[in-house]
């Protein structure tokens, strides 16, 4: 076996097959869990290479366990090392992968605590090194009380600085840049810590994921609930005091005070070493990969979660889409083709959903300017309707928009924002739009009614109408 030496290639390997992971998490842990599931250990080897100190957890879940709605950070942790290893994958922690050498099917790996490099050849191999997140080059961004909340650690130094921050004092602040997903989910989890919370996004409005009107429900729920949310703004430095912790943000026109600031501007694929490697990548620096999720131009190679661009069904158009469910679906199709079954992956419709303490936002397939970008035209409607009968107790407000082709009338996109009980019914919309429903036969799905759950006709239905018909009065 060449593990460990000092080049060693195919030529002395065993009879064996192995394959090689590099990436602990989601996409590259399912991977290697299903090919195990498919080839016994004395047919194929697996060894798992992961830098940090975690593996097969939920990054999603990082700002409710920030929040105390999830009590401690090993709830969040789906599978540890041991327990992979008792599965007959050889995980090698705090080992981060520098080098993938093609041609001659091997990588290089460094031990992070000892500093010792070595090469690992492989028969397959699995690239699921996820995400980076985007860190903005200004002054004092690495201060202490400046955070990003990409994984656990991560969670843990942040815990740590609102424990340093709350000293039994009240007034607390805190500053989270940026209005995506992870953006308003820890503004949530801040303002459930007792603090004053400020949000400084470089978009008009929170959630780009929408489009305007909806992310103005969006700030408007927001700012309903204490959050002070400052659009049109980007933060240019990090302000520190004499001690060198944060004190404050500052963009063009103000300053923000600040005791933490979290960062939530987003993430970019981790393709550092596939680029490097001759790798194909995509327009949005994601790997490429076929249906069965196989890089493309190589036969033994594949790669999943949030480090590849997949195919949006509704545009046609590769897309980045970096959510944990594809990632785990992608290791499934990984794992099944690497240990010699087939499976693809058909691509998405862009599906996410989230909340900001009792404000649900949704939204699947097509925003207006995505529609736009592909030639499509088309028409929208916007309606508000309630969660249940109006009668019922607890019934709540909520806005559906849709966007339907013009003359097809074919579902291209829906958004819902309020209050509990409407994110999740965007889930009928992604099932209509991954089976190419026009809005017409969407008004006769048979969905569950009953007063406490819905009106008559569900709001997604009623928008679904409103849609028919300004589709058949604008065709000619």
């Amino acid at each position: 076996m060449d593990i460990g030496g000092a080049g060693g290639g195919r030529g002395t390997r065993t009879a064996r097959e192995r394959l090689v992971v590099i990436g602990g998490d989601a996409a590259g842990m399912s991977a290697a869990s299903q090919a195990r599931r498919m080839r016994g250990p004395d047919e194929l080897e697996i060894v798992a290479f992961e830098r940090g100190d975690f593996t097969s957890y939920s990054a999603c879940g990082i700002p409710y366990w920030i929040g105390g709605d999830v009590p401690d950070r090993d709830a969040l942790i789906a599978r540890t090392p041991e327990e992979h290893r008792s599965r007959g994958i050889d995980v090698r922690m705090r080992t981060e992968v520098t080098e993938i050498d093609v041609a001659a099917g091997r990588v290089r790996a460094r031990d992070l605590d000892s500093g010792r490099e070595t090469w690992t050849s492989y028969d397959k191999l699995v690239i699921a090194t996820g995400a980076r997140p985007v860190c903005p080059d200004m002054p004092g961004s690495g201060a202490p009380g400046v955070h990003g909340v990409q994984t656990l650690g991560d969670g843990e130094l942040l815990l740590g600085s609102l424990a340093a921050a709350d000293g039994g004092r009240d007034g607390r602040r805190a500053v989270v840049v940026g209005a995506g997903y992870i953006g308003v989910e820890m503004a949530e989890a801040l303002i459930k810590r007792g603090y004053e919370v400020t949000v400084v996004n470089r978009g008009a409005e929170p959630m780009a994921t929408l489009d305007p009107d909806m992310g103005r429900l969006v700030r408007e729920g927001m700012e309903g609930l204490g959050i002070t949310v400052v659009g049109g703004a980007e933060v240019t430095k990090v302000l520190t005091g004499d001690d060198g912790r944060v004190r404050a943000v500052a963009t063009d026109d103000a300053e923000y005070p600040a005791d933490v600031v979290v960062l939530g501007i987003g993430v970019r694929p981790e393709t550092t070493l596939a680029r490097a490697a001759g790798l194909p990548l995509g327009a949005y620096g994601g790997l490429l990969t076929d249906r069965a999720m196989r890089v493309r131009g190589q036969e033994n190679i594949w790669a999943g979660g949030d480090c590849v661009e997949v195919l949006d069904l509704v545009s046609g158009q590769q897309r980045y889409v970096p959510l944990g469910t594809h990632a785990n679906k992608h290791g499934q199709v990984i794992g099944t083709n690497a240990g010699g079954g087939y499976a693809t992956f058909p691509g998405v419709v862009g599906t996410a959903v989230s909340k900001v303490c009792d404000l649900e936002i949704a939204r699947t397939g097509l925003r207006e300017k995505d529609a736009r970008r592909v030639g499509l035209r088309f028409e929208t409607v916007v309606v508000e309707s309630t969660s249940r009968a109006g009668y019922y107790p607890g019934a709540s407000p909520m806005t559906v928009k849709m966007l339907a082709e013009r003359r097809t009338g074919r579902l291209l996109g829906v958004q819902i924002v309020g209050r509990e009980g409407a994110a999740k019914r965007v889930d009928v919309a992604a099932v209509a739009l991954t089976a190419g429903l026009t809005v017409e036969q969407m008004t006769a799905l048979d969905l569950g009614y009953a007063p406490p759950f819905s009106p008559v006709w569900d709001p997604v239905l009623v928008a679904a109408r409103k849609a028919a018909a300004k589709v058949r009065a604008g065709t000619p």
